[in-house]
């Protein structure tokens, strides 16, 4: 058995009519052999300990996810230290004071700077988008949903990405260290 690593699960476009309840979810993981299963409000967070590779845990777990729920969307699986560099590279700490307003949002690719710049041209006035390796840092100080840049960020933005605001970055942070404190 390999060593074990802690992945945050963050599953791309729950919401809506694309639904994971955490309850069945969290059981389908256990059930599947993931240690510490935890799941974090219902808009696709989870967290696991494997013994797997990041290919071969987000493999079993997307195809649990297809067979089980009809999910067949991206997961991402960054490991708990590189969350932990998530929160560290945040390059607008002056978004802190309102951390909802705040968005990190994991990057399947590298965007164009033509997409960036795409995107900035319609920000309103104090927002801001810098992208830190391989994380899109979407600061909207007047709200995020009212923000034309955040509306237009998925598709704008030019590569697979899921996005989460700062209060729910902070949290998986927090279940991440209490699961590997067990």
């Amino acid at each position: 058995m390999g060593k074990v690593t802690t992945y945050l699960l963050l599953f791309r476009g729950v919401g809506g009519a694309t639904q994971l309840p955490v309850v069945p979810l969290r059981a389908a993981l256990t059930k599947a052999g993931f240690k510490n299963a935890t799941t974090y409000i219902n808009s696709g967070n989870a967290l696991v300990r494997s013994a797997l590779s990041r290919e071969e845990t987000i493999a079993s777990v997307a195809a649990l996810c297809k067979k089980k729920f009809g999910f067949d969307k991206a997961i991402f699986a960054p490991t708990s230290a590189e969350w932990q560099a998530v929160i560290k590279n945040n390059p607008f700490p002056e978004a802190l004071d309102n951390p909802k307003w705040l968005h990190a949002a994991l990057l399947a690719g590298k965007p164009t700077a033509a997409a960036i710049d795409g995107l900035l041209a319609i920000a309103a006035d104090g927002e801001q988008l810098r992208v830190v390796k391989g994380v899109a840092y979407i600061h909207t100080p007047n709200g995020f949903g009212t923000s034309k840049m955040a509306a237009k960020f998925d598709k704008g933005i030019g590569v697979v990405n899921t996005a989460r605001n700062w209060n729910t970055v902070l949290k998986m942070h927090e279940l991440a260290l209490g699961i590997e404190a067990k």
